[in-house]
C-alpha cells in the first residue's frame, strides 16, 4: 500500500535524497504460531477480530532498537484511531521535529487496549469517520511531515504560506491566461508592488477562512493589521451584498 507514496510525489523524491527513512514493519513477521495469526476474537463476545499484543509489541521492540542503533532519542509512537486527538498542522509541526516517528496501524476492530496503555505516546485521528485500517491516515500524515523538512520542498515558502500555518486557510492562486472568457485575474497581482500583492493575499486569507472556517478566526489571536485589513472586507462585502 505504501508504494503509493514512496514511488511519485514529494515523499519519493525525500526519500530519495535521504532526508528521512521510511522502515515498513509487518507485526506478521513477529507471530510464533505457524499460521502467522495477528488477531483473534474480542473477549466477551462480538463481530469482528482485535490485533493481538504480542506480535506488536515485538515489532515495536525491533523499532526501537533501530533507533537506539542510530542514536535516535526524541521519537514518539502514534497510533492511529477514530478515538484519538483530532490531527491538526500543530500536531504535524511538532511530529516533524521528531527523530522518529512510529506509527502503528491497526485493522479490525482495533488492537489489544493493553497495547495502547502499554507503548503509545499519542493517538491520532484524521476526522470523524471510519476507514478500514490505519495504513492510509499514516501515508497522509506522512506526506504532510515530509513536506515540512527541511529540502523537501522545491520552495519552502510554499510550505509557511500552506492552508493552516499560520491559522489560516491558504489566499486564492491564479495562472495564464491573465482573462479566461472575460473572467480575469486580480489587477493587484500585476502590479508589481509586493507590499500591495502581500496586503491582499492576506486579507483574501482572512476572508476565506472567515466563509469557510470561521471557527479558526475565533481561536487566533489576530495581529492590528490582520484586523483591520478583516474589517476592511467585511464592510465591503456588506455594501456590496456579498
Amino acid at each position: 500500500m505504501f508504494s503509493a507514496i514512496c514511488q511519485d510525489g514529494i515523499v519519493a523524491r525525500a526519500l530519495a535524497n535521504d532526508l528521512f527513512n521510511l522502515d515498513l514493519i509487518n507485526p506478521r513477521d513477529f507471530t510464533t504460531d505457524n499460521y502467522r495469526r495477528i488477531d483473534d476474537k474480542t473477549f466477551g463476545g462480538g463481530a469482528g477480530m482485535v490485533m493481538k499484543l504480542e506480535p506488536l509489541e515485538l515489532a515495536l521492540a525491533s523499532i526501537k532498537c533501530k533507533y537506539q542503533q542510530k542514536g535516535l532519542k526524541k521519537t514518539k509512537v502514534v497510533y492511529l484511531s477514530p478515538q484519538g486527538k483530532k490531527t491538526d498542522q500543530a500536531v504535524i509541526n511538532q511530529l516533524s521535529l521528531y527523530d522518529g516517528v512510529t506509527f502503528v496501524c491497526g485493522r479490525y476492530e482495533g488492537i489489544d487496549e493493553r497495547f495502547i496503555q502499554r507503548n503509545v505516546d499519542l493517538e491520532l485521528s484524521i476526522g470523524d469517520f471510519v476507514v478500514s485500517g490505519g495504513e492510509l491516515p499514516t501515508m497522509l500524515l506522512i506526506d504532510a511531515v515530509v513536506r515540512q523538512l527541511p529540502g523537501a520542498m522545491n520552495s519552502y515558502e510554499s510550505v509557511i504560506n500552506d492552508s493552516f500555518m499560520n491559522g489560516l486557510l491558504d489566499c486564492p492562486h491564479y495562472t495564464i491566461p491573465r482573462d479566461y472568457n472575460g473572467d480575469k485575474v486580480p489587477e493587484v497581482l500585476f502590479s508589481g508592488n509586493h507590499e500591495q500583492i502581500r496586503k491582499w493575499r492576506l486579507q483574501q486569507s482572512l476572508w476565506r477562512t472567515y466563509q469557510r472556517r470561521p471557527e479558526l478566526l475565533a481561536s487566533k489571536q489576530l495581529t492590528k493589521e490582520e484586523s483591520r485589513l478583516l474589517d476592511e472586507i467585511l464592510s465591503r462585502n456588506k455594501v456590496e451584498g456579498k
